[in-house]
């Protein structure tokens, strides 16, 4: 029998051009906003940078300068808004690739460490109904607390997060598109690894 096709694809930097953290922030708050927010973490992103400092907690502390207090029916709401705004900073050529794979009746996932919903509303979209990402802790009054509900999904984390949902790894051929030092454990388990960074 022959295996069914399964496709990931890293969201940032892969399908678009820019990283979307950086842009919900600048949709929903604002230029100023945004450039006053990494003017206040500039040590942790340096510190980052050095590898000093771990990716998950820079980015929790950046999107909680942001967003926490929000209502999470609020967040949802500009999720949904900015589905627009991704179309504008979509790779074509890597898109192309996604659309080949639903053509041919491929299951496609998005795979990204970025937040679920800003993510899903493009997605749903794009025909794609399968998205594994970070996820946000709501409080019991529904409002961001303005940490992760999930762990980061980078690294290791999105190999774990895929094969949980995917788990008989031998039923399938994998291929996964990345662009990024995050990718890699998803590169490395891929019967088809397609490194998107020049794409």
């Amino acid at each position: 029998m022959k295996k069914r096709t399964v496709a990931t694809f890293d969201f940032d930097g892969t399908i678009t051009r820019k990283d979307t953290l950086l842009e919900f922030i600048k949709f929903v708050k604002g230029a100023p906003a945004l450039y006053g927010g990494l003017l206040w973490h500039a040590p942790l992103l340096v510190a980052y940078k050095l590898r000093m400092y771990p990716n998950w907690k820079v980015k929790q502390k950046f999107f909680s300068h942001f967003f926490k207090g929000m209502s999470y029916d609020e967040f949802c709401r500009w999720g949904e808004c900015f589905a627009d705004t991704v179309d504008q900073m979509i790779k074509h050529s890597v898109f192309q690739k996604l659309l080949q794979h639903q053509r041919q009746g491929d299951t496609v996932y998005i795979v990204s460490a970025s937040v679920k919903e800003w993510i899903l509303p493009w997605a749903r979209k794009s025909g794609i109904s399968h998205v594994i990402a970070t996820e946000v802790e709501v409080d019991d009054q529904g409002r961001l607390t303005g940490r992760f509900s999930s762990r980061n999904c980078y690294g290791q984390e999105k190999v774990n997060r895929f094969l949980a949902e995917e788990p008989r790894r031998e039923s399938y051929c994998l291929y996964a598109y990345g662009d990024s030092r995050g990718d890699r454990y998803m590169l490395d388990l891929a019967d088809r690894a397609i490194w998107c960074k020049k794409m």
